[in-house]
């Protein structure tokens, strides 16, 4: 029920309305019954009081014309007899009562009529102050069952000391008055409540029933069916919505195709001149070995031109490289070459390709891998291409200190993180990273050469696995970059084997806030291009 009730707008409409209404009927109802209890009682109570003192003049002068010399429990017997038959030949059975006669004695006994009759003791004792009173209570009759009754009672002015004449008015007939009304006012109000109900269930359903059409069309819209469109049904305010919505689509699908074939040309390009340039690239490499060949006999100038060819040519053969990579991304035609692999075996051939730098910067690299076999279904040749670009960012990046490398495993994956204490990352750089051609400080030497797209082509690796390449670092401390793989790319993994977290500061560390602000206030911003592209790249790839 909660669930519809948070999830269906009539549920919610319908609910409402119909908690409201039995709020307000049975606002209405109580009101209604209390006005008629009230009514009706006092009707009782007026025809009690005048009732009160016919019956009290008619003892009076019963008393006063008997003789004194019966006793007064036969005196009392007689004047309630007398009373009694009045009030049947009256014919008035609104005002019928059976008359109670009590008297107290200063001894504390009491004479009453009928015989040990009880009267409610607080009325007893308002009457005995000489006042008329009335009072609501139970009365028990002889048979031992009970009514409602109403009780007036009036102190009487005879030759009997302390006298009290009571009126019972039996109210069995009221109460099933009131009984009986309540019962109509509630079935009422479950009538109205039904059939507001039921109006305003018919009064949603005509504007729950567009909006559900609307709702059933925007998502197959969002699905890729964008030739779905809302019908268009007369001139109401949901007539407009769909035409609204329909005009909205229109544009939407235009742009929408607008941007796949820009997106298709641009991929086309990209393949295009990727494919293109390597036939000139490959005259000039030739063109350059030729000339490295005979670099002794050069001038030195002609030698470090040699050199510089050479160099730029490795970069831009592997620029060439990756963007046929990135293109296959682009175009969904990457395919995974997927085989029973030990993760531990790509990883140790990464290391191998890039223990050369990690010796020319002078930077330890500590592993942590199990010794036992960390079996997956992957393509070896991907994942040694993640851990490759993973090790030689850390080892660039680290600043001399040393880089830890770490694999463990659960049941569903397989994770893999690098981590250094080197420049770190600043805030909102931990996505940053994974964008084509981003570079963070433009003036800062890069050791590992790169294309830009190391880390993009990366993370597109990891997502054709089935799993994820994050990053978190602080600036001045270092970064952390986590890769998990599944076991199998088509079963997934709910958790990760390693948790993602940022190096913690070093025990005496200096606040790099404290001493970069100074450095890249006093750096003009002639400094930052002055050297050359190889040189001047700090691109996490």
């Amino acid at each position: 029920m909660r669930h519809a009730w948070s999830t269906k707008l009539q549920v919610r409409f319908v609910g409402t309305v119909m908690l409201v209404s039995m709020v307000v009927m049975s606002v209405l109802g109580f009101a209604l019954a209390s006005v008629a209890t009230d009514r009706i009682t006092a009707a009782k109570i007026e025809t009690a009081s005048v009732e009160i003192e016919r019956a009290r003049s008619t003892v009076e002068y019963q008393l006063a014309n008997s003789g004194t010399s019966s006793s007064l429990q036969a005196r009392l017997n007689s004047a309630r007899a007398g009373l009694a038959q009045r009030a049947q030949e009256s014919g008035d059975s609104s005002s019928f009562y059976e008359p109670v006669l009590v008297v107290q004695s200063p001894d504390g006994s009491v004479t009453s009529s009928p015989e040990s009759y009880q009267i409610p003791a607080r009325l007893a004792e308002f009457v005995s102050g000489g006042n008329v009173a009335y009072q609501f209570a139970s009365v028990e009759r002889s048979d031992r069952s009970s009514y409602d009754a109403l009780i007036v009672g009036t102190p009487t002015n005879t030759d009997i000391p302390n006298l009290q004449l009571y009126l019972v008015m039996n109210m069995e007939n009221e109460a099933s008055t009131v009984a009986l009304m309540r019962g109509i006012l509630a079935s009422a109000a479950v009538i109205v409540a039904v059939l507001l109900m039921g109006i305003s269930w018919l009064a949603s359903q005509q504007i729950v029933g567009p909006v559900r059409s609307a709702s059933r069309t925007a998502q197959r819209f969002a699905s890729g069916h964008l030739r779905e469109r809302m019908p268009v049904d007369g001139e109401d305010e949901m007539a407009v919505l769909a035409m609204s919505f329909n005009d909205m689509a229109d544009a939407l699908s235009r742009q929408i195709n607008n941007l796949e074939e820009y997106s298709n040309l641009q991929r086309q390009f990209t393949s295009d001149v990727s494919h293109e340039l390597r036939t000139p690239l490959t005259t000039v490499r030739m063109a350059a070995d030729l000339i490295a060949a005979d670099e002794d006999s050069l001038e030195p100038a002609t030698r470090r031109a040699s050199q510089l060819m050479i160099s730029e040519l490795d970069r831009f053969e592997a620029l060439l490289n990756d963007l046929l990579e990135i293109s296959r991304h682009d175009a969904g035609v990457a395919e995974l070459s997927a085989a029973n692999v030990d993760a531990r075996q790509p990883v140790e051939s990464a290391w191998q390709q890039t223990q050369h730098l990690a010796e020319e910067l002078d930077v330890e690299v500590v592993f942590d891998v199990p010794e036992e076999p960390q079996m997956l279904e992957g393509d070896a040749r991907r994942i040694e291409r993640i851990a490759r670009n993973l090790m030689a960012n850390a080892i660039d990046h680290s600043e001399g200190n040393p880089v830890t490398v770490t694999m463990r495993s659960n049941e569903e994956a397989v994770a893999l993180t690098v981590t250094d204490r080197g420049v770190g990352l600043k805030p909102g750089e931990d996505e940053l990273v994974f964008n084509r051609f981003w570079r963070a400080d433009k003036s800062r030497k890069r050791h590992s050469g790169g294309t830009g797209l190391g880390l993009a082509i990366a993370r597109e690796d990891a997502q054709l696995h089935g799993g994820t390449l994050d990053a978190v670092g602080e600036f001045g401390v270092g970064s952390q970059f986590r890769l998990v793989l599944p076991r199998h790319p088509e079963t997934g993994f709910t958790q990760a084997p390693l948790e993602l977290e940022a190096p913690s500061p070093a025990p005496g560390a200096v606040d790099p806030d404290a001493t970069s602000g100074g450095a890249e206030a006093a750096a003009g911003p002639e400094d930052v291009d002055t050297q050359p592209l190889e040189e001047g790249r700090d691109e996490r790839a």
